[in-house]
This record gives structure tokens, sequence and C-alpha cells, in this order.
């Protein structure tokens, strides 16, 4: 385990040019502006969960893919690269990477929706970063759907090969964050309690930063 406190180019086995991007993101906020402006991973071609490298060049990223960013970049200017898992019930589960200021979280989000984005760092523990999205998070039948969160998990424990430079999916990344000892954030006793999301949240909903392209 690579357990080095700033991570040097040869580290994480990147180009000077794909080193540079990472040494110029200095700061969370700065992270989150380059992650936002990355257009969306529509995944037009099938299912992926892209390295690093593999989202810098293409020049697209979903959640995930913008969280390894965010880690790398991160990692870079001596923060760990640490990332949150957000698992949902009959809907897509999200990741997000975590910053510490002042002994509390905040995370930097990867999302195309006007919902589970950048959070301050203001939450005393990651389940009370995890609960600031639990009213947002919500499928298609406009139901709340997020049901757990995993511990931070640290990318130091695996081979930056894996998830930084990897040409192909990353998908040991993405089972190892799935197998990851997640904690529950209501009861199922609470889960009957739970209101649909009305009108004009559901409008809300329907804000996107980045457009899909047009079929055909």
């Amino acid at each position: 385990m690579n357990r080095r406190r700033y991570a040097c180019r040869e580290d994480l086995g990147l180009s000077k040019a794909e080193f540079a991007i990472l040494r110029r993101l200095n700061r969370p906020e700065k992270i989150q502006a380059y992650i936002d402006a990355i257009p969306q991973n529509f995944e037009i071609g099938g299912e992926t969960c892209l390295s690093v490298r593999e989202a810098l060049r293409q020049r697209r990223a979903l959640c995930i893919e913008g969280a390894v960013i965010a880690a790398a970049a991160l990692w870079v200017h001596g923060e760990p690269p640490l990332l949150l898992d957000l698992k949902a019930e009959r809907d897509s589960d999200h990741v997000v990477a975590l910053f510490r200021r002042h002994g509390c979280w905040g995370a930097i989000s990867k999302t195309n929706h006007a919902v589970l984005r950048w959070r301050d760092p203001v939450y005393r523990s990651l389940r009370e970063l995890a609960m600031s999205y639990f009213h947002e998070y919500s499928n298609k039948r406009h139901q709340k759907t997020l049901r757990s969160y995993s511990a931070a998990f640290d990318l130091r424990r695996l081979d930056p090969a894996t998830w930084v430079t990897q040409k192909k999916s990353c998908w040991d990344l993405g089972w190892a964050l799935d197998a990851a000892r997640h904690y529950p954030l209501i009861a199922r006793k609470q889960v009957k309690l739970l209101r649909l999301r009305d009108c004009l949240e559901r409008e809300a909903q329907k804000l996107h930063l980045h457009r899909p392209p047009r079929k055909g």
C-alpha cells in the first residue's frame, strides 16, 4: 500500500501533461469547477468506469470517474484520496470524493443534475454528509432511494495502475467500493413514511448541466 502523503508523477504513472492538469487543481473548489466543466459521460457505447487518464483523455466523466480525478488531484496536493459510496435502492449508486477542513467533511461531486452536487466542508461526520443527500436522492418514480453510505475508501489501498492509468474500465475499483463496509441511513420502518417528491421538486430535477448527444 502506498501511503505517501504527496503523490508525485511517477507514483501515478501519468504523463507530464496529464500531471500538470492535476497540479493546477490545488483547491477543492478548483477541482469541482474542473469536473463540472468536463462533459457528462452518457455511456453511449455501454457502461464505463474510466480511469483518471481515460477520463482526461476522453473529456467525459460520470460520478465515479469525476471522483477519481478529484481524489488524484487531492493526493497530488497532500490530501488523502478518499471516496464515499452512496448506495441506493431501485436507483443508481453515487460516488463522491471527500476532503476535510477544520475537522469537518466536504464532498466533490460529478453529476449532470441540479442535485447530488458539491458539499461545503461543514459536516461533522460522514453520516451527516451522507444525510445531506437524502432528500434530493430520488428515482424516476420520485421515490427517495438513498439507503446507506460507505466508510471513507482510501484509494491508496489500490495500485494506481488500476484506477489512474488503466486503459480498460476500472471495474475492480467499482467492485471494491461496492464490497466496502456500508452503514444504514434509515430503518426499514421509516421507508414507509417517506413522501414522494412534489411537483416543484420534480421540475427542478429536470435541469441538466450537459445535454446528451442527439441520436442518429
